[in-house]
């Protein structure tokens, strides 16, 4: 039997305004729904992720999450655990909070400041692994670029942060304007390797990155802010020997989508520090 419709908080991650950032819901009562309703719910939701709350709130002992995009689960979420962070904050209060998740403990803390609600998460353990030739030259063909696009001072690389994400730095951030990728091609090749967005990024500044992410695993042509893949872009970072533990940077997302984002990393012993706030979307 299918139980009546929960409320679905909604909120956009990593931006104080709903003019940026990227959208997620959040079901805080979800224990009692059904794999395919909560499926449902985020495909009528509609935002890139919807996180379902399946257990007790409680500061005491980890709250167990579910992650939906619209066309499938995902064992984690970035951006919606920001989300997730913030409506802790709000109903349950302040401080910090265990999220158990289908790749194990997150920990995150819901703070309040001026500027608004701001919430952070530790990452699951960060890594990288190389990209294989024949894979790269699939991706840039699904991309529709060339080599020639690529960063000489990066390789190519698979980061691990919760899930597993593709990186392809390129030489600038100009070039991340020229995307208009292959959907389908794209899609295939991510549900093959089980890719959950595909990083493409370019150095702006002194500890400041420029970063597309398309989602065409979840049926969701681009994310405007991703969690996710800022903790596998500093497990890559970390595995090129480009940035020590205890370092942070900051990476911009969204902008050619028209939704400024704003995430902030910093590189812990094991894991990354992802932070950023969070508006309600009423």
């Amino acid at each position: 039997m299918i139980s009546a419709s929960p409320v679905v908080r909604r909120y956009s991650a990593f931006s104080t305004s709903t003019a940026g950032g990227n959208p997620a819901g959040v079901v805080m009562e979800a224990a009692d729904l059904p794999d395919d309703q909560m499926q449902s719910i985020a495909s009528d939701v509609g935002y890139s992720e919807t996180a379902f709350l399946t257990g007790p709130i409680t500061a005491d002992s980890p709250i167990p999450i579910r992650y939906f995009a619209p066309v499938g689960e995902v064992d984690f979420c970035g951006h919606a655990t920001i989300a997730t962070a913030v409506a802790l904050g709000e109903d349950a209060g302040l401080g910090a909070y265990t999220l158990h998740t289908k790749v194990g403990p997150v920990n995150v803390r819901a703070s309040r400041y001026r500027r608004g609600f701001q919430g952070s998460l530790e990452s699951p353990p960060i890594s990288c692994s190389p990209l294989a030739a024949t894979d790269l030259e699939l991706l840039l063909s699904s991309l529709r670029w060339t080599g020639e696009v690529l960063h000489p001072d990066y390789l190519p690389g698979i980061g691990f942060g919760g899930n597993l994400h593709p990186v392809v730095v390129v030489r600038d951030a100009e070039t991340l304007g020229t995307l208009d990728y292959h959907f389908a091609a794209l899609q295939e090749l991510c549900r093959t390797h089980t890719w959950i967005t595909v990083t493409l990024i370019a150095p702006a500044g002194p500890s400041l990155w420029q970063a597309r992410n398309p989602f065409p695993w979840g049926g969701v042509v681009e994310d405007p802010a991703t969690g996710a893949a800022a903790a596998a872009f500093a497990g890559y970072l970390r595995a090129q020997g480009r940035i020590a533990v205890g370092a942070s940077f900051t990476i911009r997302q969204g902008i050619e989508m028209g939704r400024p984002s704003t995430l902030e990393v910093t590189v812990l012993e094991a894991t990354a520090l992802i932070s950023g706030y969070a508006a309600v979307i009423t």
